[in-house]
């Protein structure tokens, strides 16, 4: 199994906007291409929150292929979504794990 991780820090100010489009939206949005089979988002603990808050989104899937995939037809319109509602007021990085 893979998981992609994208993990986030926002700014105080876009906080419960933010989660609120991620639950809503995003992560409908990326998990409705079927390339995923499960997902979760985790808010990070015993981290330095001064700044804002991290979260960790965790998409599920099967194959590397899959998630190939997704990073070569869905991710660019999906992450520019970002951008554009909520600007620089997050940071964030991705991880690919694979379960052994």
């Amino acid at each position: 199994m893979i998981i992609y991780n994208v993990t986030t820090k926002v700014t105080h100010f876009i906080n419960e906007r933010w989660l609120q489009w991620m639950k809503e939206e995003h992560i409908p949005a990326i998990m409705s291409t079927g390339l995923f089979h499960d997902s979760r988002i985790c808010r990070l603990l015993e981290q330095d929150d001064e700044d804002g808050p991290t979260y960790s989104a965790q998409y599920f899937t099967d194959t590397l292929e899959n998630y190939q995939t997704f990073l070569a037809e869905y991710a660019p319109a999906l992450r520019q979504a970002g951008y554009e509602r909520f600007g620089n007021q997050f940071v964030a990085f991705n991880t690919v794990m694979q379960v052994v």
